[in-house]
């Protein structure tokens, strides 16, 4: 229901999950409450301003997209761009952007030449996270890893010869693990928006004003620059 001035009544609570991976730098980060992230900081701030109230419903990453399906969940953030022609389907419905958000492939050192153009993946075993959507993943074989840190591992492994991954979680982990890696070509590149059952259509515009007011008061900018100014390409 809403309220004057756009907020919705606080009786409205989503149920939602961020987890993305075990652990999705630098936009969900477990066990670390000082630092617990860019979506973990953000969303209780949009939620709040928003009039809305949030319950975290704890899954495996494998089961969210299920969950959404299903109603267990009533939004999570994601990007357009993960998606076949940024179509969420007609159970969902999305918010005005959050965020940026790219995706890159990356390879070990020495071999990014192989890997400049993204036609390169079709038809080969790529490494990928669990549980993420990834738009063309039709196009090449997909090889899950719980998360980022173990695409890094692998790739030094060599059990793969190449993985798609966000260029923060890339960069974060190989310095954190002190494997270096080559970013090269561009796999998706959009924004992290609310994907929103369509149920809860009614409660977008206090959503979007309250991501237009995080804006505007600089908010988002920094709490974005908390977690990247350190991981530049």
């Amino acid at each position: 229901m809403a309220e004057p001035g756009g907020k919705t009544s606080p009786q409205v609570r989503l149920k939602y999950n961020v987890s993305g991976s075990s652990n999705w730098y630098p936009y969900y980060i477990p066990n670390s409450p000082d630092s617990p992230g860019i979506i973990s900081e953000l969303l209780p701030q949009i939620l709040s301003r928003a009039g809305v109230g949030g319950e975290i419903v704890p899954l495996p990453p494998k089961r969210t997209n299920q969950a959404l399906e299903n109603g267990q969940l009533d939004f999570d953030i994601v990007s357009p761009s993960w998606f076949p022609n940024g179509d969420f389907g007609p159970k969902f419905v999305k918010s005005s952007p959050i965020m940026l958000i790219k995706e890159n492939v990356i390879t070990l050192p020495g071999h990014e030449q192989d890997w400049q153009d993204i036609s390169a993946i079709k038809g080969r075993e790529i490494g990928t996270v669990m549980g993420y959507l990834y738009h063309d993943d039709k196009d090449f074989i997909r090889a899950d890893f719980r998360s980022e840190q173990e695409l890094i591992k692998a790739l030094h492994k060599h059990r793969i010869p190449a993985a798609i991954s966000g260029d923060y979680p890339a960069l974060y982990w190989s310095a954190k693990l002190n494997l270096p890696i080559a970013i090269a070509a561009e796999h998706s590149s959009g924004d992290l928006v609310f994907r929103l059952r369509k149920e809860h259509e009614a409660l977008l515009p206090a959503i979007d004003a309250a991501i237009a007011e995080l804006k505007k008061d600089g908010t988002i900018k920094t709490i974005i620059a908390k977690y990247t100014q350190r991981l530049q390409p």
